[in-house]
């Protein structure tokens, strides 16, 4: 069944139509279940499921229509093809406008069937991949994967919940590595522009010539190598969002342009004429400090204040290292499991010297110390020590002063550090469960886990 094409089932009174349908199936390589009654078809539906459901119209008892009904009832996303009689256009013309996918008449011709079956069945997988995609995009870029237990990101996550859901824009300030893409993309995830685009692009990577063309676009002849019309970054985020990083590199002329787009929502493409309309949502990052590149008038003031309607600062990881062993775990199991290492563990004084390290890099840096320690682990490994730390990571000096949880003592294992943030996490949201669930970044049933194991009784949030 693994490497079936397909899983079909297949409902039809008439024996012969029935065993001829699912003989051409299966030669095909579908796995076919097939009934003569449409009760038994949708009881063999809601037990096991399928990717199809081939149905004749015309039936004694439950006839194909209420079939369809019940099917999709059971599974909205399934696809369902009807056979009706010969002229009865009228009949598959109504199953269609119920939720059919297709249909076809009788007499059956089996070649235009296997054809039909197949291009449903890829149209049902194509579907559920999307599906998925969505959903692990939404896990991916959930305010539960942006985890923090310190109050800055705390005051983030408060003030990521009131923002998402509005059309204002934000501005995102933090360090290099502090996660503003991440932050970005949670807000747009999380807002009713989640189905339309989330376009990034850094102002400080692009020339300024080129800049221009790539958020606006440009028309055919508008400079030399424009052999054709180009869509920019405003036009393809329409009702979506556009991240625009490092927005304090942004060329002075370029900045009076973004500046209209926020106020009128229109722009013309390089060397265009006509004007283009568009819904963006603007959601800008910068590492700089814009108030003195105001200052200096190398940002224009009335910019600055229409991209700061909400500001978001992201505190360096250096001052809160209470977040430290949560992401290190977060982190460190992600890449075991990535790598085939379950096995592995840190010792307790790798984990102490992960807490004293200053982390000027950030939360990026500390991501790829981790991945860089999973990776090169020597095979057979099983616990990874302070010889397996970069040399300046080992003997790293703390970056300032550390939380009571988390404070310099005697060693502890990650499984003790993990459990001191928990408890003080749980602590801080007054036996909210859910929130530190979400704060921890783990899953709630994952929490109430571990505080059973802790001889935490279970509670109420």
């Amino acid at each position: 069944m693994a490497d079936s094409k397909g899983q079909v089932i297949v409902i039809d009174d008439d024996e012969g139509n029935r065993r001829s349908t699912e003989m051409a199936l299966r030669k095909d390589g579908y796995v076919v279940a097939s009934f003569d009654s449409g009760q038994e078809g949708i009881e063999y539906l809601k037990g096991h499921g399928t990717d199809l459901l081939v149905t004749d119209l015309r039936m004694p008892g439950m006839d194909g229509l209420e079939v369809l009904k019940q099917a999709k009832a059971a599974d909205p996303g399934i696809a369902v093809l009807v056979i009706t009689g010969f002229g009865s256009v009228e009949s598959a013309v109504d199953a269609m406008k119920q939720g059919a996918d297709d249909y076809l008449q009788k007499p059956v011709n089996l070649v235009e069937l296997r054809k039909r079956v197949a291009v449903a069945v890829e149209k049902r997988r194509l579907a559920q991949e999307v599906a998925r995609l969505k959903e692990r995009l939404q896990e991916k870029f959930s305010f539960g994967q942006i985890v923090g237990a310190s109050p800055g990101m705390q005051q983030v996550l408060h003030q990521l919940s009131l923002v998402a859901p509005t059309r204002s824009s934000v501005l995102i300030i933090g360090e290099s590595g502090t996660g503003k893409e991440l932050i970005a993309n949670a807000i747009h995830q999380h807002s009713p522009r989640r189905d339309f685009r989330f376009l990034p692009i850094n102002c400080a990577a692009i020339p300024a010539d080129i800049l221009e063309s790539e958020l606006f676009g440009h028309e055919r002849g508008a400079f030399t190598g424009a052999v054709q019309r180009k869509a920019g970054k405003f036009e393809l985020a329409d009702r979506g969002t556009l991240f625009l990083d490092e927005i304090g590199e942004m060329p002075l002329p370029l900045q009076a342009k973004i500046l209209r787009v926020l106020e009128d929502r229109s722009f013309m493409r390089v060397g265009g004429t006509q004007t283009i309309q568009v819904d963006v949502r603007i959601i800008a990052a910068t590492n700089s400090d814009l108030e003195q590149k105001v200052a200096s008038g190398a940002f224009r003031s009335d910019l600055y204040y229409r991209l700061k309607v909400v500001t978001i600062a992201i505190p360096p990881l250096r001052e809160r290292p209470e977040d430290v062993p949560i992401l290190t775990h977060r982190f460190f199991e992600a890449f075991k499991a990535e790598n085939g290492r379950p096995d592995l563990t840190l010792a307790p004084e790798v984990q102490e010297a992960l807490l004293r390290a200053r982390w000027e890099g950030n939360v990026r840096e500390l991501r790829n110390v981790l991945e860089s320690l999973v990776v090169l682990a020597p095979p057979g490994a099983t616990t990874l020590g302070l010889e397996d730390l970069p040399e300046n990571y080992r003997n790293a000096q703390t970056a300032g002063p550390q939380p009571a949880a988390v404070a310099a003592g005697p060693a502890r294992t990650m499984d003790e550090i993990e459990k001191e943030a928990i408890l003080r996490t749980l602590q801080e949201t007054g036996g909210n469960r859910t929130r530190a669930a979400e704060i921890l970044g783990i899953g709630l049933r994952t929490l109430q886990r571990k505080l059973r194991d802790y001889g935490h009784a279970a509670g109420e949030d």
